[in-house]
């Protein structure tokens, strides 16, 4: 065959006809009504005769869900076509791409090759099959995600488990690929795994796993997975303790969970907890927490030595969290005590559950614990008591302590014990004041003795220790005590005992003693500085002292004050909020021991309250009262009231007193428009005065008791020495060169006949004066010797009268001093001599000096009365009778000057 010939086949031959058909007769595909671009049903009977060979349509892969990207093959095959060679024909027409094969490949498929295909084979241009059943092509709209599942997610000791890779919706078609630890490159092989069929393998190693699926040619893939994690376990255990282990856990205790491994070792463990919000980061082996009611539940942990391998989850232990804090419960075998023996008290908490230990209280001290001087302890919660007395408990447990709601009171009445009353007077103090404590017994009767107590905050024990007063380690008979001179609050008790073995009473209740002085070393102060308050103010108390803890206690008290609980002196104020009208005496206790000045406090459920110091204002000062006003100002006249005595009425919002005095003491109170205050008691306190240097008043006492001693010695030394003298009596006149004109001292000495001297002594001002006068030892008749003595610094209007009277049996002097409230008192002893036998027998003497002192300005006489005994028997001299114990007395009064030279 030449190479220029065409060598036409009979397929071509066939479309050439076709393409004629066309031209003459106006039938075309392109111009078909049909939207497939098909020729009408008839007008192909009418142009093509059909054979007998039979149109398949068959899809590869044969798969009934394509995805979006896999290649697809359609074909079409004609039974029993032989050698015939075909034209094909398909539905839908956009797959007749000239020149048309017996198979349409789609490369990349779409959701828009979804449908019905169907084909048929041209014989020849007038002669085909008929057309193929249709097959049916859904091309899905996105790319398949495989997905791996696991048996078991935790591989047991020695074991494994089971991974599965599977594309949803199923299909067949195709492989699947696993992979771990994020490592797409590294496709796991029979070295790693084991495989078991197709889509599934056995894992041994923990790991983060992931699979993808394949299939067709191109391979096409599936997206890959989500992640499996597979974790190993290791042999060790975890175990989770539970501190403290109570099966019973109650609303607001501490609580720690702890997870401990087993066999652990070195290994540097983390920890994962159920329930998940206990995973911290850094995941810690425990946690510690309050336990409220939403902490209830199964704790579990497991300790994690790597990323993917762990222990298993250790038993689940379960916390049970109760909705209330719990309440003691206290009680009693016998509510009386015998004579002599005692009663024992439980204290419990329900329901039952371990780790309490319990705390004893008695009457309404819940400061003060017993102890095992107070009582005895049988065993937990059991203590065997024997004093009478409102007995209450609560319990503790944990660390830190947990404690319950105090029980209810138990009364405990002793038979044969008997309460000790204190009262105190007064309860508050003003300088100089003395205090009397006084102590009664419940049913007086005899033979008892008191014993006096002081008290000091104890704050390690919560309580108050005592110590008693000084003189009443024995008891005092009396049933009253004085201390003098206190100037500092304190607290105060008292009891009483008889018999042997002492039988005690009870301990009285405390009495408290309130000093309003702010001068000692610790100090109470108030912000704002008033003694009223209107209702939710918040008031500041200070608490300043050399201590380490301190704390503020009230009359009445009240126990859920947060100032009641001990703090630290670096804590230096705590705040009250007065929700209820309240009177109150405020103070504060040192863990030193020391209590600090005390203030009134009241909380006023008032529309006005009065401004006034809430401490006591020195004399000479000047102070500010007001009227204060819950809402709004002052506008109109102000009233203040002192001791319901009006005394200012005006315009003016303030009492200003610039000079304070002890008169302006007492209560006030102030009214403006109709409203009026409750009234305060306001305070004035004395300056203090320094001492006078020029005389000072010890010095002055005590000058004056020596020379009062010497002359007396001086006088009892010349009575042992000169007896009596009869017969003369002297006066005469003395003086001084430097008296004034209308000061003047007379002495008159009485001598009987037995004196022979006199000694005199004249104390005025810083002068003492000394005159000794024999008398005549033979003189008949009785004479007096009077004579005035002037000292130089004698005052013009004073004077010193100083008179002895002497008879003749008399050989002891008394001399009294009076001057104030002090008593000196000495006694000597002298010798009497007798004219008859001159017989000598020692008689006693007694000298006192009764010292009345004034103060330094004060301008009273000083009268010193010298009272002469003889407590010999009674004797006759001379024919006239001599009476034993004859009083002679002498008198004299000086008026204080300068000091006692």
């Amino acid at each position: 065959m030449s190479p220029d010939m065409i060598l036409i086949t009979s397929d071509e031959i066939s479309i050439f006809i076709l393409v004629l058909n066309t031209v003459f007769y106006g039938h075309s595909q392109e111009h078909s009504d049909d939207p497939a671009g098909n020729t009408d049903e008839s007008d192909v009977q009418k142009s093509a005769s059909t054979v007998s060979n039979k149109a398949v349509v068959t899809l590869q892969p044969n798969w009934p869900q394509i995805y979006r990207g896999e290649t697809i093959t359609v074909r079409c095959e004609i039974e029993g076509g032989g050698d015939t060679e075909w034209t094909y024909e398909w539905k839908p027409a956009n797959s007749n791409i000239p020149p048309t094969h017996s198979e349409y490949k789609i490369s990349s498929a779409t959701e828009s090759h979804s449908g019905d295909y169907k084909c048929k084979g041209w014989k020849d241009s007038y002669s085909s099959t008929e057309w193929s059943d249709a097959i049916r092509l859904t091309v899905s709209s996105y790319i398949p995600k495989a997905k791996l599942s696991a048996d078991n997610t935790d591989i047991p000791a020695g074991g494994s488990v089971t991974l599965t890779c599977s594309v949803n919706p199923s299909s067949s078609g195709w492989k699947y690929y696993l992979y771990r630890d994020d490592r797409p490159s590294e496709l796991l092989t029979t070295q790693d795994v084991v495989f078991q069929s197709t889509g599934q393998i056995s894992v041994s190693q923990g790991g983060n796993y992931r699979c993808r699926g394949e299939r067709g040619n191109p391979v096409y893939y599936t997206q890959y997975s989500d992640s499996v994690r597979i974790n190993r376990i290791v042999p060790n255990k975890a175990t989770v303790i539970l501190q403290p282990n109570w099966p019973q856990i109650y609303w607001g205790e501490t609580i720690t969970v702890r997870c401990e491994i087993l066999g652990g070792g070195d290994t540097t463990w983390t920890y994962e907890w159920k329930p998940a919000n206990l995973n911290t980061n850094p995941a810690r082996s425990e946690h510690r927490f309050k336990s409220y009611y939403s902490r209830s539940g199964d704790y579990k942990c497991k300790g994690r030595k790597d990323s993917y391998s762990s222990t298993e989850w250790s038993d689940a232990i379960r916390l049970t969290a109760s909705s209330y804090i719990p309440k003691a419960k206290l009680s009693a075998d016998n509510t009386d005590i015998p004579a002599g023996g005692s009663v024992t008290l439980t204290c419990s908490v329900n329901p039952s559950s371990s780790g309490w230990k319990y705390y004893f209280y008695r009457d309404d001290r819940p400061s003060e614990l017993l102890t095992t001087q107070d009582v005895v302890f049988q065993s937990t919660g059991q203590i065997s008591v024997s004093q009478g007395g409102n007995y209450w408990c609560r319990g503790g447990r944990g660390n830190p302590v947990y404690y319950t709601e105090y029980s209810d009171s138990v009364r405990i009445n002793r038979i044969d014990a008997l309460a000790a009353v204190l009262t105190v007077s007064p309860l508050w103090l003003s300088p100089g004041d003395s205090v009397t404590l006084s102590c009664e017994v419940e049913h007086p009767s005899a033979g008892w003795r008191f014993y006096w107590y002081k008290t000091f905050p104890k704050p390690s024990h919560n309580s108050y220790s005592e110590e008693l007063l000084p003189g009443s380690t024995n008891g005092t008979e009396q049933d009253s005590y004085i201390i003098n001179g206190p100037t500092h609050t304190a607290r105060y008790m008292c009891r009483a005992g008889r018999g042997d073995p002492v039988y005690y009473t009870q301990y009285s209740k405390p009495q408290f003693v309130w000093s309003g002085d702010v001068g000692s070393a610790v100090t109470l102060t108030v912000s704002p500085d008033r003694v009223q308050h209107f209702m939710y103010d918040s008031v500041s108390l200070s608490c300043e002292g050399n201590s380490t803890e301190w704390r503020v206690r009230m009359f009445p008290e009240d126990r859920n004050s947060s100032c009641f609980y001990w703090r630290s002196m670096t804590e230096s104020t705590c705040n009250i909020y007065g929700s209820q009208q309240i009177d109150a005496v405020y103070w504060c206790e040192f863990a030193s021991g020391e209590f600090s000045n005390a203030v009134n406090i009241t909380i006023q459920n008032a529309d006005i309250i009065l401004v006034s110091p809430v401490h006591p204002v020195t004399e000479g000062d000047s102070v500010s009262l007001g009227c204060k006003l819950k809402r709004g100002q002052l506008l109109s006249k102000v009233f203040f009231y002192q001791n319901e005595k009006l005394i200012q009425n005006d315009t003016r919002r303030e009492l200003n007193i610039s000079a304070v005095s002890k008169s302006d003491e007492g209560f006030y109170k102030c009214k403006y428009s109709g409203e009026e205050s409750a009234q305060s008691w306001m305070s004035v306190k004395a300056a203090s005065r320094p001492e006078s240097s020029s005389f000072p008043l010890p010095l002055m006492v005590g000058l004056v008791c020596g020379i009062v001693l010497i002359v007396l010695i001086v006088l009892l030394l010349l009575l042992c020495r000169y007896r009596r003298s009869k017969d003369s009596h002297s006066i005469r006149p003395i003086q001084s060169e430097s008296i004034s004109q209308d000061s003047s001292a007379i002495q008159m000495i009485n001598m009987n006949e037995s004196q022979d001297h006199v000694y005199s002594s004249l104390l005025h001002g810083d002068t003492s004066l000394y005159e000794s006068i024999k008398g005549s030892e033979h003189t008949e008749n009785d004479s007096h010797f009077i004579r005035p003595i002037k000292p130089e610094s004698i005052s013009r209007d004073s004077a010193a009268n100083h008179m002895i009277n002497l008879n003749e049996s008399q050989d002891h002097i008394y001399s009294s001093l009076l001057h104030g409230d002090t008593s000196l008192y000495e006694s000597v002893k002298d010798s009497k001599d007798t004219e008859n036998g001159r017989r000598h027998e020692t008689v006693e003497s007694s000298v006192y000096a009764d010292v009345k002192i004034g103060s330094a300005a004060d301008d009273s006489v000083m009268y010193a009365r010298v009272n002469c005994q003889n407590k010999g028997n009674a004797k006759t001299h001379k024919g006239k009778p001599t009476v034993a114990g004859t009083d002679e007395t002498v008198y004299s009064e000086v008026k204080p000057g300068t000091a006692v030279m």
